[in-house]
């Protein structure tokens, strides 16, 4: 007897022995058995899921003749064991890549209107039906929507979306899934213990994988692969003869990117050049390996302990940060669109594990930021900034930024041009910052120019920042402070900013003081506010007279007559 593939041999016969797609059998077998049966189906879905046997096994299911109309033919009858093999006359296959003409459709017509020669129903399967033109799906539709009752459509496709509208509107969908990885390793476990053929179990994770969903794809790698190991399936056969790697490999890489050791992955990929792999899909692999880490690291008991490798991603799982797996996933995806453009693919793979390396974050500066230091494995733009740093110290988040302007146009100083108000003792200490409370003190203004110094510590925002900007101090008695504040300004006194600002006082210096806004025409002193405008329009015309007396723009002016235009930022941040 001639051998038969393993793709038809065990191509099911039953429902019950369907592997997945639970969920159009349900409702098949619910419709069968209720006898509420539709004239169309259109089953949808990847190669290999099982569309065309599922029809077949529908057709059985329709015309058997030992369980009549029934979810579970007997298979041994006449009509049962000529579906099988083909050679039912009431149950019309059709190619549609084949047959995609409109005469074909027509001719294919002209017999629905006679009624089964043998069989219940005369039943059409026609497979690959988005291959129809269009104006063979026009000549189809009239009989799809209202066909005889002794007619059923069974139509099968891998790509739905080019099928007219109207033919979809006139029959049930079902769309068949990819079987899961599982499924189908456990089910080629099943056919070779049956077979009584020797194999190693992680040998099919290497099939299953590669037939990437498909149950009929898994058995043809199958059967190719017995015959490769010569009636036994190890993990190197299968391996050489999809031509991909032992996974042992893509872990030595990995485990030397955690390492953080250049020379041990430089050697890695030296090693692996030699055997002339596909570096693109070696990427594959080590970012399928870090997806596997990254869900392990949130569902630990999504992992099965029995496999090998499950039980390295596990490990590795435990030795690597979440940051570093998102970081060399990213980073892997990107190098793996820019591969093809490098002027050699081993050349590219290492540029993108060297970037790995370099981009990779210091442990240091997640546990411990405040005393990180700059390493050689670390960009310049990660290093400290001192001046920044200073800025900070000196000038609270509440100041102008005018000094700020002038410390960066005056470069050697860093400090804040602005001298620190005598608000405070002596003996303050010298790690308290500026704007932080100082308990227990009492403020000393003896002038109208403490109140500006103390205005730019006191950690204000908002609406009452704006009333301390805009009052002038005139006199303090006791722990009353005399504010004045312009007549057109009064609105900024209104709605508990006073009181508000009192409270910020209180915790300022730990001791209540009370204010007292006298509104007037016109103020006898500056103002905070005016300080400050006072100030950008002296750093402004300061910094005219630099850009002016450059050379590089007195060469533009006179070659191009280029203008020097003001430009004023808004409050987000952006030019207008």
């Amino acid at each position: 007897m001639a051998y038969q593939v393993l793709a038809r041999k065990w191509r099911p016969r039953t429902f019950a022995e369907m592997v997945g797609q639970t969920h159009v059998l349900r409702a098949l077998m619910n419709a069968l058995s209720t006898d509420r049966l539709h004239h169309a189906y259109l089953f949808t879905g990847t190669r290999g899921v099982g569309k065309t046997t599922i029809a077949r096994i529908f057709a059985k299911s329709l015309n058997c003749e030992t369980h009549g109309v029934s979810d579970h033919p007997c298979g041994h009858c006449r009509t049962c064991t000529e579906i099988d093999g083909g050679r039912f006359v009431d149950l019309i296959e059709v190619d549609a890549a084949s047959r995609t003409g409109v005469d074909d459709t027509r001719e294919l017509l002209d017999n629905v209107q006679y009624a089964p020669t043998r069989g219940r129903y005369k039943v059409y399967l026609i497979d690959e039906v988005h291959m129809l033109t269009r104006q063979s799906f026009n000549a189809l539709l009239k009989t799809l929507e209202e066909p005889p009752p002794h007619i059923k459509f069974l139509l099968a496709t891998t790509d739905p979306q080019k099928l007219l509208p109207t033919v979809l509107s006139r029959c049930l969908q079902f769309n068949l899934k990819r079987l899961p990885l599982e499924l189908i390793h456990s089910h080629l476990s099943h056919i070779l213990e049956t077979e009584q053929i020797a194999f190693e179990p992680a040998s099919l994770h290497f099939l299953a994988r590669a037939a990437d969903g498909s149950m009929r794809d898994a058995l043809s790698l199958l059967d190719q692969a017995i015959a490769y190991g010569a009636g036994q399936l190890t993990v190197a056969d299968v391996s050489a003869m999809l031509g991909t790697l032992e996974q042992g490999v893509v872990y030595h890489l990995l485990r030397s990117l955690m390492a953080n050791d250049a020379v041990a992955l430089l050697n890695n990929v030296k090693q692996l050049a030699e055997s002339n792999p596909d570096f693109n899909q070696v990427l594959a692999d080590l970012l399928s390996i870090l997806q596997k880490i990254a869900l392990a690291q949130v569902l630990p008991d999504s992992l099965n302990s029995e496999l090998p490798e499950e039980q390295m991603i596990a490990e590795l799982a435990q030795q690597i940060s979440p940051e570093d797996v998102q970081l060399f996933y990213q980073i892997g995806l990107t190098g793996r669109r820019d591969l093809p453009y490098a002027p050699e693919q081993r050349g590219g793979f290492e540029m993108l594990l060297l970037r790995m390396l370099a981009f990779r974050p210091v442990n240091a500066a997640f546990s411990a930021p405040e005393t990180a230091k700059p390493t050689p494995s670390r960009t310049m733009a990660d290093a400290p900034r001192p001046v920044a740093a200073t800025t900070v110290t000196h000038v609270p988040p509440t100041a102008a930024a005018v000094p700020e302007k002038k410390t960066i146009v005056k470069t050697p100083p860093v400090s804040s041009p602005v001298s620190p108000a005598p608000i405070t003792p002596t003996n303050t200490p010298n790690n308290t910052p500026a704007h932080s409370p100082a308990k227990n003190q009492v403020l000393t203004l003896n002038n109208p120019e403490d109140w500006l110094h103390l205005v730019k510590q006191l950690p204000l925002g908002g609406a009452v920042r704006q009333l301390a900007l805009n009052c002038a101090l005139t006199q303090v008695s006791g722990h009353t402070l005399h504010l004045q504040l312009a007549k057109d300004s009064e609105m900024l006194g209104v709605g508990g900013r006073v009181s508000e600002l009192e409270k910020i006082i209180l915790n300022y210096c730990g001791q209540p003081y009370h204010i007292e806004i006298h509104i007037t025409q016109q103020l006898n002193t500056v103002t905070v506010a005016e300080l400050q405008h006072r100030e950008q329009n002296e750093y402004e015309q300061q910094l005219k007279v630099q850009i002016q007396s450059d050379p590089f723009v007195q060469s533009l002016q006179q070659r191009f007559g280029a203008k020097i235009m003001r430009i004023q930022a808004n409050k987000n941040g952006e030019n207008s």
